[in-house]
């Protein structure tokens, strides 16, 4: 299959965050102190993810957000800039400091988030506004829940206005969600989300389905859920598509779900038919877990093409 998207032009409107992430022996018990963990400062947040796994497979890329006036926002903004991704649109407050997460993760990969959303809560409407020739350019426009979720559903039918198609990660899942499903064509749900989202207790590919589709008759085009080791099931009009994981050595799962939506609108946006875009997604998130760290973790489309070369998961 063709993996390259170098004609793609993806817009991301969301969050940037530094990370502040611990390897640790196990994940600890509520009140517990676990010790012997090994310290990682990377650049992260759902938004600032997903932007860069979509730059360095290739597409062209704009990120809208909103950082503090400090050291980490200032090196945020310029690694940004550094990976290739137009900036101009990457505001800077003084009302708050850069988003922080603070992240564990133990032996198979698994992680617990805590996030101080900080700058993040002050990418305000007038501000998307502001970017709307950005919105003009963009095939893809890639949106999460880490923002006010005025400014979310400002930047979807902003994006739908323009004719571009829109990706929105719901993640993390939040009261108060305006009814915003019938502006999105790509929703890219985890099980957990899928859940809250619908009341459907995710457990196999059939409850998945069930998930999936009940999300598309909130409105949503195309529900895909990732499903960890078990793929991706994208929920389309005509059926479900199910998509095997790549058996990989996993050592940390952070942003391996934005990974699969950043690759997943880099797929889109140069053209890809679903199955195409959901095995690319799905082979650049499993690369993702074989590494630690959010945006240090992100693979190169090359890597992506090797692995997809060497056959089925």
């Amino acid at each position: 299959m063709s993996t390259d998207v170098t004609t793609s032009r993806v817009l991301v409107v969301g969050s940037a965050n530094v990370d502040y992430a611990v390897a640790a022996p196990r994940l600890p018990r509520v009140g517990e102190t676990v010790t012997g963990g090994t310290l990682l400062v990377n650049h992260g947040g759902k938004g600032a993810n997903q932007a860069v796994a979509a730059r360095r497979l290739g597409a062209e890329v704009r990120f809208v957000a909103c950082v503090g006036d400090d050291g980490p926002g200032l090196e945020i903004r310029a690694a940004l800039e550094g990976e290739g991704i137009g900036v101009a649109g990457v505001s800077v407050t003084r009302e708050a400091a850069t988003g922080t997460a603070l992240i564990v993760i133990d032996p198979e990969g698994r992680n617990q988030i805590t996030v101080a959303p900080g700058a993040n809560r002050h990418l305000l409407p007038d501000h998307v506004r502001a970017r709307r020739q950005d919105f003009a350019w963009a095939r893809i426009v890639v949106c999460q829940l880490e923002t006010p979720l005025e400014t979310t559903a400002w930047a979807l039918g902003e994006a739908r206005q323009h004719g571009a198609v829109t990706v929105l990660n719901p993640a993390p899942v939040r009261d108060g969600i305006p009814d915003i499903w019938k502006l999105v064509d790509y929703l890219t749900p985890n099980e957990g989300e899928s859940e809250r989202l619908t009341g459907v207790a995710v457990r196999d590919r059939d409850s998945a389905g069930a998930a999936g589709q009940a999300l598309r008759r909130l409105g949503v085009g195309t529900a895909i859920l990732t499903l960890g080791a078990e793929g991706a099931l994208a929920c389309t009009a005509g059926g479900n598509l199910a998509v095997a994981a790549h058996r990989v050595a996993v050592v940390d799962t952070t942003a391996a779900g934005d990974t699969f939506t950043g690759a997943l609108a880099a797929a889109l946006g140069a053209g890809h038919a679903i199955e195409a875009a959901v095995r690319f997604a799905n082979a650049a998130a499993a690369l993702t877990c074989t590494r630690r760290g959010a945006q240090a973790s992100l693979p190169m489309g090359a890597e992506v093409a090797q692995l997809l070369a060497a056959g089925s998961p």
